[in-house]
C-alpha cells in the first residue's frame, strides 16, 4: 500500500538523519579533546568556541529529528478521512505529497510522491482542506484531486 511505503520511507530517513547526527556528535566530540591537548594559546580557545557552537547546530538539529521520529511513532495507524491531516497522501493537479515529515521525495512508478510537515508552508496551506478545494502557493493554483 502506498501510505506504508511513505510512512517507511520517512521512517528510514529520519534513522539515517539520526544515525548521521549522532557520528558527527563524535567526530566534535573527538574534536573537541584534541583541541583540549594543544596549548597554542588565543588560537586554541578559538578552535574550541567553534567546536562548541558547532555541537550547539547539531543538538538543533537532533531534538528536531528526534521530534519527527516521535511523530511518526505517534501517527503510524493513521485513520484516512475526507480533510488533509497528518499522515495524509494528498493527489493535486500539481504535485503529490504526504503529510508527515519533511524527507526526501519518494518515487513509486513514475509518480513523485513530496514528503513534506504539516509545518512547511505548503503543508500548512493543505491541512483541513478537501478534495475539490484550491489552494495557492507560489502563484500556482493547487486542485486536491484526492486524498487518501
Amino acid at each position: 500500500m502506498l501510505k506504508e511505503e511513505l510512512y517507511q520511507h520517512c521512517f528510514a530517513c529520519v534513522l539515517k538523519k539520526l544515525k548521521n547526527l549522532e557520528t558527527q556528535k563524535e567526530l566534535l566530540s573527538i574534536a573537541l579533546n584534541s583541541e583540549s591537548k594543544s596549548s597554542a594559546g588565543d588560537k586554541h580557545e578559538t578552535g574550541r568556541a567553534m567546536i562548541q557552537l558547532e555541537r550547539e547546530k547539531l543538538g538543533g538539529q537532533m531534538a528536531k529529528t528526534e521530534t519527527d521520529y516521535k511523530k511518526l511513532l505517534r501517527f503510524k495507524n493513521n485513520i484516512t478521512n475526507n480533510q488533509v491531516a497528518l499522515g495524509s497522501v494528498v493527489i493535486t493537479n500539481e504535485a503529490n505529497y504526504y503529510i508527515a515529515v519533511s524527507a526526501i521525495h519518494y518515487v513509486k512508478k513514475e509518480e513523485t510522491y513530496y514528503c513534506i510537515s504539516p509545518q512547511s508552508p505548503i503543508g500548512a496551506l493543505l491541512l483541513g482542506k478537501k478534495v475539490g478545494d484550491v489552494i495557492n502557493f507560489n502563484k500556482i493554483s493547487f486542485t486536491l484531486l484526492e486524498i487518501h
